[in-house]
């Protein structure tokens, strides 16, 4: 029986176009969400296990660890996509703020790895093909971001655990990142801000999701990659 693919985070933008490119390919898909509208009905009714997460505590990761472990007793693959692209002039508090990112983008998915490999184990062991840890992480990991200090360090520190991971779990669980710039704008995104930001790449254009559903596929498909970042950012480190 194929085991299903855990997305975290993906009750909009990329996280739910990848959970319904997967649905529609045949893929069992279980995925987090913190605030249920109607993308999680429609997931549902594409065969989704949608499961209510908030990573604001260590205390609410493994109550959601144990939770996915009460639905299935193994995993193809994680794909850590949860993410908040917060920043410094909105939090007067510096230290919650660097607390949220980290907490978010570093140690939910560090306790999620050390606690589900089971699961991932269990496939691998089941197919003879490894299992597979993708980390959604950012382009700014290369630059840093000074508007964006606190996000950046932690996005840095995912890229980090996924060659610790990689080293840990080898062979039998491929542990990669998928690093994107711009993959969409969002709906209120004004249009100076929208050429600006489309003249930071080569290519120039605003992708889609389809460039990280590409990328993530190529991962999957692999039994060979581990260790390593596809960046998805258009040239941008050659602007």
């Amino acid at each position: 029986m194929t085991s299903p693919i855990l997305i975290t985070g993906a009750g909009q933008r990329i996280g739910l176009a990848l959970a319904k490119y997967l649905l529609n390919a045949g893929q069992k898909v279980i995925i987090t969400y913190r605030t249920r509208h109607s993308a999680i009905d429609e997931l549902e009714s594409l065969g989704a296990t949608c499961l209510v997460a908030d990573f604001n505590s260590s205390e609410a990761i493994y109550a959601f660890i144990s939770t996915l472990k009460s639905h299935t007793e193994s995993l193809q693959a994680i794909i850590h996509n949860a993410s908040s692209w917060d920043c410094e002039a909105n939090n007067p508090d510096s230290a919650d703020l660097f607390d949220n990112m980290m907490r978010i983008h570093a140690k939910a998915p560090y306790l999620i790895n050390l606690n589900c490999a089971p699961l991932l184990l269990e496939h691998q062991q089941s197919t003879q093909r490894p299992a597979d840890i993708i980390h959604l992480t950012d382009y700014v990991v290369e630059t840093g971001s000074p508007k964006h200090l606190a996000y950046a360090a932690s996005k840095a520190a995912l890229d980090n655990l996924t060659k610790s991971f990689s080293a840990k779990y080898a062979p039998r669980i491929k542990v990669n990142s998928i690093a994107p710039s711009l993959i969409i704008f969002n709906q209120d995104d004004d249009e100076f801000y929208r050429a600006k930001t489309l003249k930071k790449s080569l290519m120039g254009i605003e992708p889609g999701c389809e460039e990280i559903i590409n990328s993530v596929e190529l991962l999957l498909k692999s039994q060979y990659i581990t260790g390593r970042t596809i960046p998805v950012d258009g040239g941008r480190h050659l602007k």
